[in-house]
């Protein structure tokens, strides 16, 4: 694919831009949604959201765009991050692990969205941003106008706005639609079996982050990380372009302009309970975690050939495999009924 012609307002040319990128199509009818989660790679999809009136404000300019979320704002406060110019506008942890460099406020929408365009090209300014805003309950009117085709109507929209801030690597339970307003995003993307080489920090902060910044990483202290970076492959996006990420795929987004816009979709992680699989992953911790190496080993088997294999109950005839088999709903039910048990013993 031939490099992207470079502008006068794009940051310093990185290592990354080089990397493989993520492949691009059309937009898909609603009816091949099933079909795209199915393939489980991210796509950059291309004329999905033409017709919003919000797509026309952001490509007429920071300014027009401003002014448009400000017409269909209800004045309710919003979520502002802010972090201080020596961050360079990398988001992620502080020096204690449990805290984070940027410190977060309420204030309205419209003194936000002023504040980030009066520091846009400033020297040494702070680095601003609302995130995750969602707009169904701060702005029905956007929603209304901007409709997604591709989704269910209750999977709801939210707003990223800011200056050139750069989010650290984590990944989602959810998939993501990610949709450009505004500026240039580049996206750097990694498998999730990459967990073990990225460095991940602790999972009681929600969202985890990876400790190296892709940026500048330290292969000294991260050896594993080039492991990582083979694997990744990079989206650049557009005003107008989409990107499908599917849930657990690691992902760095760099926002590359003076301001950007963006709204984003999370669907999917409908299980609850027994049935999701984070809260088992972190019952699973407590279980095996601490166990002598002869006993993690046994369970590690076990999980190999049963969980994540396809073939450990194969002698054994399809009617007589019970759990190991393919559970009827009755068969889910009573199964969820004794571990529902067994776990209030505990």
């Amino acid at each position: 694919m031939p490099e992207p012609l470079r502008r006068a307002s794009d940051p310093e040319p990185s290592p990354l831009d080089g990397l493989p990128r993520v492949a691009a199509r059309a937009a898909p009818p609603p009816a091949d949604l099933a079909e795209l989660i199915q393939a489980g790679v991210p796509m950059v999809l291309k004329g999905l959201f033409e017709h919003w009136p919000a797509l026309a404000a952001g490509r007429a300019g920071a300014g027009e765009l401003s002014a448009y979320l400000k017409g269909h704002d209800r004045g309710a406060p919003v979520p502002v991050m802010e972090a201080p110019a020596r961050t360079q506008g990398k988001f992620g942890y502080g020096a204690d692990l449990r805290e984070f460099n940027f410190s977060r406020r309420s204030a309205s929408l419209s003194d936000a969205l002023d504040r980030i365009l009066r520091l846009a090209g400033e020297e040494n300014a702070p680095y601003v941003a609302v995130q995750m805003l969602p707009l169904a309950a701060q702005m029905p009117g956007f929603v209304a106008q901007n409709p997604m085709p591709l989704l269910p109507a209750e999977v709801a929209p939210r707003l990223w706005v800011g200056g050139p801030v750069h989010t650290r690597t984590h990944n989602d339970r959810d998939h993501n639609l990610a949709c450009v307003l505004a500026g240039r995003r580049r996206f750097l993307l990694f498998p999730p079996e990459q967990v073990a080489n990225l460095y991940v920090g602790p999972l009681d902060n929600p969202p985890p982050l990876s400790l190296v910044d892709p940026e500048a990483p330290d292969f000294v202290r991260f050896p594993l990380f080039a492991d990582a970076l083979a694997t990744a492959r990079v989206a650049f996006l557009d005003p107008g372009d989409a990107l499908f990420i599917p849930r657990s795929w690691w992902h760095h987004v760099s926002s590359l302009s003076p301001f950007n816009a963006m709204v984003n979709y999370w669907w999917g992680d409908d299980a609850s309970g027994l049935d999701q699989p984070n809260d088992v992953f972190l019952a699973s911790l407590l279980a095996y975690k601490h166990l002598p190496p002869h006993e993690r080993a046994y369970w590690r088997a076990m999980f190999e050939a049963h969980v994540f294999g396809e073939h450990g109950a194969d002698h054994i005839p399809p009617t007589q495999r019970g759990t190991l088999g393919t559970m009827r709903p009755g068969e889910r039910a009573s199964l969820r009924q004794r571990l529902r048990a067994a776990f209030l013993k505990s």
